[in-house]
């Protein structure tokens, strides 16, 4: 399926004037940069630290993939073999549902971030107050 997929993308690739070489090389070894990619995406996303660069790292993948199979001969309901046979736009669906969970990542780390802030800004306002009674009622 991975060979179909990218020689359907490459062989556009060809139509649309890109050089038969890189649409060539991206026929043949594509799969492997965006699987590395995609691999790395995965490992920063286990990461706390490292979880929202993994977010939009995968969110910049899979928006290339949604766009390849929106916009080129690779459709959203692709071919999986060489009968014809299609998926029925699961790996459409699929892709837009990581785009979604990449997006949901990256929004719920930057509350993650800001809410330790804010909880110092909330004791620190606190403390301010008790300073405040504490000099009134002296």
């Amino acid at each position: 399926e991975t060979v179909i997929i990218f020689s359907t993308i490459a062989t556009w690739m060809s139509s649309i004037g890109l050089p038969d070489a890189v649409a060539g090389a991206f026929g043949g070894f594509g799969a492997y940069g965006v699987g590395a990619v995609e691999l790395v995406a995965a490992v920063l996303l286990l990461l706390p630290a490292t979880r929202r660069l993994g977010a939009v790292i995968s969110l910049a993948v899979i928006s290339g993939a949604i766009f390849f199979h929106a916009f080129t001969p690779l459709g959203t309901d692709r071919v999986i073999d060489q009968a014809g046979n299609t998926d029925g736009g699961a790996l459409f669906y699929t892709a837009v549902a990581v785009w979604l969970a990449s997006l949901a990542v990256i929004g719920l780390s930057a509350r993650q971030e800001q809410s330790p802030l804010s909880a110092r800004e909330s004791a620190s306002e606190s403390a301010s107050m008790t300073d405040v009674a504490t000099a009134a009622a002296v």
